[in-house]
């Protein structure tokens, strides 16, 4: 006779730690799986229906970031809690890694059960968790698959509800969506277009319009805005909105940004060339491409290599760019000023700018975003915005542009406002290099009838 007592511990901590969480004791995928497959068999039996309910926390990466790791860690231990606390004991509730969790429900008679399952998700999770005497509000992006409905086996169900949480996620987080197949046409088509994107990148199939920006008084150019276009060889020239979006996802817009503003800094250097008007070169960042730590170092050099003087390139960054991590943005800023480089706020009016920081922010000129001035002749409150912009930027010392100028009486009541600049299809529609040069030329300026 032999104890065996503790190799039978041994067994037994092994066993737990396959098919368990090391942080939360949830199950982990292995296991969930293995659960998921007995639960089918016996719902396929018995003519029921399951669910699969994928679970991503929204923003957790700043609470990584701004509190550390071992508050994240808290943090999933707590929610790992309450949602077992908060569900069936049938139900498993497992942890797929990071910040994602499934919960898998058997035994769904309807769908609406599994409504009443996602509310109570919500419901539990609504409370502020106390960590370190702080309190964290948390919200979930949710994606569902339904067992037979999406999937007949648990890979599938998995995967489907993954789209569909990041179709929540797109759609403003904090809310869920059910599968549907749409969804999985839609990962498909994203996936082709990674793919020619990438391939856009390697081969050069990007060209720059430019789009002028003159003087509401004058008519005169004052700027021309380079403006990003994707020449594919099958579908042709292919408008920012649909890969811009996707190119900041996959990191692509670093190379892409560096090629626009290298060919933007040497086109307007080739016009001056030329002795054609020297005018700025407006060139738009993205949040990734001003976040890379040797971002003023590549403008330098982009200068140097060009040959363009500093002041003629202007630089144009959106709210949400300045008011991500405000102080560090304020310190680049002023390095890229010191330059002699020119700044605007892009869209100005559709983001939460702080007055207390953009009053200590060297910006150049505020851009009015074309969703106010669209409608600036016919809407009151719009007509409001713009005014009370145009009137803080010159307090502040800023000219203001309005970009998407359509139509005379758009022009005029702007002009009337005391706006410095215009752009929009009034005055050109973005063209080519070759074509937008005739706004240079000796003499053009814009008329219009009043």
């Amino acid at each position: 006779i032999r104890d065996i007592t503790e190799r039978k511990r041994s067994e037994e901590t092994i066993r737990h730690m396959a098919y368990h969480d090391y942080l939360t004791g949830l199950p982990n995928r292995l296991l969930l799986i293995d659960r998921m497959n007995q639960v089918f068999a016996r719902e396929r039996r018995r003519g029921r229906l399951a669910a699969v309910l994928y679970l991503d926390l929204d923003r957790f990466k700043d609470v990584n970031d701004t509190l550390g790791h071992s508050v994240g860690d808290e943090l999933l231990r707590a929610v790992a809690g309450r949602l077992v606390k908060g569900l069936r004991e049938s139900d498993t509730v497992a942890r797929q890694g990071g910040d994602e969790f499934t919960i898998l429900l058997q035994d769904v008679k309807r769908i609406d059960d599994v409504t009443k399952v996602i509310e109570k998700v919500f419901s539990v999770l609504e409370p502020p968790f106390i960590l370190e005497g702080r309190e964290i509000y948390l919200t979930v992006s949710m994606g569902v698959s339904i067992y037979p409905h999406d999937g007949e086996d648990a890979e599938t169900l998995l995967k489907n509800a993954d789209i569909a949480m990041y179709q929540a996620k797109d759609e403003g987080k904090n809310n869920y969506r059910f599968f549907t197949p749409e969804m999985n046409e839609r990962i498909v088509r994203r996936l082709d277009l990674e793919g020619r994107l990438r391939r856009a990148v390697e081969k050069g199939e990007f060209v720059l319009h430019y789009q002028p920006e003159v003087d509401i008084r004058t008519g005169e150019v004052r700027g021309m805005e380079a403006l990003l276009r994707w020449k594919d060889p099958d579908r042709g020239i292919i408008p920012p909105p649909e890969f811009i979006p996707l190119a900041e996802d996959t990191g692509l817009i670093i190379p892409m940004g560096e090629w626009v503003l290298r060919t933007a800094c040497a086109c307007n250097r080739a016009w001056q060339n030329r002795r054609l008007r020297a005018v700025n070169v407006a060139v738009n960042l993205s949040m990734r491409q001003f976040r890379e730590k040797n971002f003023v170092e590549r403008v330098e050099k982009i200068l140097e290599d060009t040959g363009l003087e500093p002041g003629y390139l202007e630089l144009e960054l959106t709210e949400s760019i300045v008011m991500d991590d405000a102080e560090a943005v304020i310190d680049v800023l002023h390095r890229l000023k010191a330059m002699g480089i020119r700044l605007t706020i892009d869209d100005f009016g559709t983001g939460y700018s702080s007055l207390e920081y953009l009053k200590r922010m060297p910006i150049d000129m505020l851009k009015i975003a074309q969703s106010f001035v669209r409608d600036i002749t016919v809407h009151a409150d719009d007509a409001a915005i713009a005014t009370t912009i145009v009137r803080m930027g010159h307090t502040l010392g800023i000219e203001v542009i309005a970009e998407g100028v359509e139509t005379v009486e758009q022009l005029n009541l702007l002009k009337r406002m005391g706006c410095d600049r215009v752009q929009g299809y009034l005055i050109s529609k973005p063209a080519p290099a070759t074509e937008a040069e005739v706004f240079l030329r000796e003499g053009w300026r814009f008329e219009h009838e009043k």
